[in-house]
């Protein structure tokens, strides 16, 4: 599989990221391992988890996908064959938030023992932290480097003038700079990453895994009515059955059925034709559902397709 530059970072990353926020969440431990063996054999083994997952369940502290992930790489080993990106900075509740140097260090040590490995490629600050100084966080990512802990820093959910404002400490003090931008972005959700954002990171070369990357599985069709709201993720595409919502869908059934691909692959392959993006995060619960992900990595969509699809969700 052809495989992408993550910004600056000498990481070599597929087009496409699988995203473990379902491991030990809806995929049990059993069915996150099958997944995880498929997706190596399916060629992709860029894998994206954080601390939080998944602490909104009842029971749960943080750190169970992160465990997950550990738990398999133990049983499986072949560690360097496999990208690691995880996350800190949300409420861990006991164990704290934030982006302080003392969260940092903290944190990061506790997603290695979870993980069961020595290094994380591609470590993320979750969410900005305006209450720490950008040279104090990136400081305490730098240390992490050194250490031998972290390959590469991220960051996710940061506006273009806080990415750039820490591009900038990033170069006048000599601190690594965050390689990688986790944007909430797809064909619904468009506003927040077109425009200064985008235009920042084709400029910079920081490489882009837009999270949300099928919109919680509304751009997989499954949800056309209000009765199909139910499941997991039934609040996250109620808001979405819209005109505009409706409109998306019926463009991606167009080109599907010009190209005899799934809405999902079509989805993923709008975002992987897009100059700025490196490679789209989804997830899978089960193994139909993965080999439909791996098919989108094979998809290359007409100049023309793009722009129907482009034009569908325009108004965001």
């Amino acid at each position: 599989m052809q495989t992408r530059p993550l910004g600056r970072s000498g990481l070599q990353v597929p087009p496409l990221c699988f995203g473990g926020n379902v491991f030990g969440w809806t995929a049990d431990e059993a069915m996150s391992h099958r997944l995880l063996d498929a997706l190596i054999d399916g060629g992709v083994n860029f894998i994206d988890t954080a601390d939080v997952y998944s602490i909104w369940i009842p029971g749960h502290v943080g750190g169970e996908s992160e465990g997950v992930i550990g738990r398999w790489l133990k049983a499986r080993g072949g560690r360097e064959k496999v990208i690691i990106a995880t996350k800190c900075g949300m409420d861990m509740k006991a164990a704290g938030k934030g982006l302080s140097a003392a969260h940092i260090r903290a944190a990061v040590d506790a997603s290695l023992k979870r993980l069961d490995t020595d290094y994380i490629d591609l470590y993320q600050a979750h969410a900005d932290d305006q209450t720490v100084p950008l040279e104090e966080t990136l400081g305490a990512f730098g240390d992490l480097i050194k250490a031998g802990k972290v390959r590469a820093i991220g960051a996710s959910n940061y506006t273009a003038e806080r990415l750039a404002e820490a591009l900038k400490v990033s170069k006048q003090h000599g601190l690594p700079r965050y390689e990688s931008l986790q944007p909430h972005y797809n064909l619904y959700e468009r506003g927040k990453f077109e425009g200064a954002t985008e235009a920042l990171c084709l400029d910079q070369h920081i490489g882009v895994i837009p999270y949300f990357g099928l919109a919680g599985g509304f751009l997989t069709g499954k949800y056309r009515s209000e009765d199909d709201v139910k499941g997991a993720r039934a609040g996250m595409v109620q808001h979405m059955l819209n005109p505009r919502g409706r409109r998306i869908l019926a463009a991606l059934d167009e080109v599907s059925g010009q190209i005899g691909a799934t809405l999902a692959q079509v989805a993923l392959a709008w975002l992987m034709a897009k100059p700025a993006i490196t490679a789209p995060i989804a997830s899978a619960t089960n193994p139909d559902q993965l080999t439909e992900l791996l098919g989108a990595t094979r998809l290359q969509l007409t100049a023309r397709a793009v722009a129907v699809l482009d034009a569908a969700g325009a108004g965001d």
